[in-house]
């Protein structure tokens, strides 16, 4: 028997193909064993890279929890999530992700997540670093700041 919650997930993935919203990705994060958020991917919907299904998830999720604060929480996906997504888990402070097809699969359909784990796509060149600390001075110094 099929798990529940990735069963809704799946059904999300479908539900944005069908609306031509993104890829074939669905996502649900449950607390205590119930539904708390379920989207999918929405990035040719909104032109936006980042909506992916994970983070819409965690966006809507947190809304609803009205917290950045996702501990207890756990999320079911219908692919291994990408880096961002999984640095959006991390942020949440989600502990467990359950997920489906792997990276390989979504890459073997034109998806780019090879390139994250085997190529250099990225040249980093810091400036400005002493007026970039200057904020974090100024938050350092909040009393009444909230650490996430």
């Amino acid at each position: 028997m099929m798990n529940r919650f990735m069963q809704k997930a799946i059904k999300e993935a479908f539900g944005g193909i069908e609306k031509n919203h993104g890829g074939p990705f669905g996502a649900v994060i449950t607390q205590n064993g119930k539904i708390i958020a379920k989207a999918h991917n929405t990035v040719l919907r909104s032109n936006d890279p980042t909506a992916h299904a994970e983070v819409n998830a965690i966006r809507k999720a947190s809304k609803k929890l009205s917290t950045f604060d996702l501990s207890g929480c756990e999320i079911y996906t219908t692919c291994m999530p990408c880096p961002m997504c999984l640095g959006a888990i991390k942020w949440a402070n989600i502990k467990t992700v359950f997920y489906g097809a792997s990276s390989k699969d979504a890459d073997a359909i034109g998806f780019r997540d090879k390139d994250f784990y085997e190529k250099e796509f990225l040249e980093f060149k810091q400036i400005e670093r002493a007026e970039c600390l200057k904020p974090f001075v100024a938050w350092s110094a909040k009393e009444d700041r909230v650490t996430y």
